[in-house]
């Protein structure tokens, strides 16, 4: 049992699943095997949140690069979405943690949009924790729809060029109310950001784990959280916070 201090829990922790296709891989499977397998992990780290006091988790579900797999891939994804949500939502509600989602969801399939949206208002009204699935989303595209959204402002004069700064783009990204992820978490062993949460991630803590997703369990979360315990949290300053 790894022992964690209880003072310094992270308020947001983000997650790049990685590795669901080399564990099929590895396993002789289909590579939608290891998407299937992985979705037990999701699960884990729902109820290592829970657990441990965790109030956000974002999990980077499906990126707008993700569209050029294979269609039969794409479908297989689309059906597990629907799936999870669908087998899953129980312990939302038993939780009581909300689900989020967040990117250009009006790129998925109607099927799937009606059980996000299902979803999203069964639970809006929970506040023990909170789920995000980033599903065609892009750190960039979001950025760059914030901009066309703080231009449609200005154009029709509901905004002022001289009052746009950081905080004004913050506030026109995807879920702008949800805090900045203080962890985040990528599996797999890759050490790169593939395009994630690039203006969230700015003062966000890394951890980097070799297990691959589907392998991933309420120790490695914990395992990921100790780590973040050790870090020294400075924001540009030279004293930790």
């Amino acid at each position: 049992m790894i022992e964690l201090d209880p003072e310094n829990i992270p308020q947001h922790v983000a997650i790049i699943m990685d590795g669901n296709g080399r564990w099929a891989t590895q396993q002789g499977l289909p590579r939608i095997k290891g998407h299937e397998a992985g979705a037990d992990s999701v699960r884990a780290a729902v109820r290592a949140c829970r657990d441990l006091g965790v109030k956000y988790l974002t999990l980077y579900a499906f990126s707008v690069e993700n569209w050029v797999r294979p269609k039969q891939e794409i479908t297989g994804l689309m059906k597990l979405l629907q799936k999870f949500l669908t087998e899953n939502e129980y312990e939302l509600h038993e939780n009581e943690v909300r689900f989020r989602a967040m990117g250009r969801i009006a790129d998925l399939p109607k099927l799937a949009q009606h059980h996000i949206k299902r979803v999203m208002k069964a639970t809006e009204h929970y506040e023990k924790g909170t789920l995000v699935l980033a599903l065609s989303y892009g750190g960039r595209t979001e950025i760059a729809d914030a901009a066309k959204t703080i231009a449609e402002k200005v154009k029709k004069g509901e905004l002022k060029i001289k009052n746009i700064d950081e905080q004004c783009l913050a506030d026109h990204l995807y879920i702008p109310e949800i805090p900045d992820p203080d962890l985040m978490i990528r599996t797999s062993g890759e050490m790169r950001l593939s395009n994630f949460m690039l203006w969230q991630l700015s003062y966000s803590e890394f951890y980097v784990t070799d297990v691959l997703w589907p392998d991933f369990n309420e120790e490695t979360f914990s395992e990921a959280i100790k780590a973040y315990q050790k870090r020294a949290r400075r924001f540009g300053d030279i004293k930790a916070k």
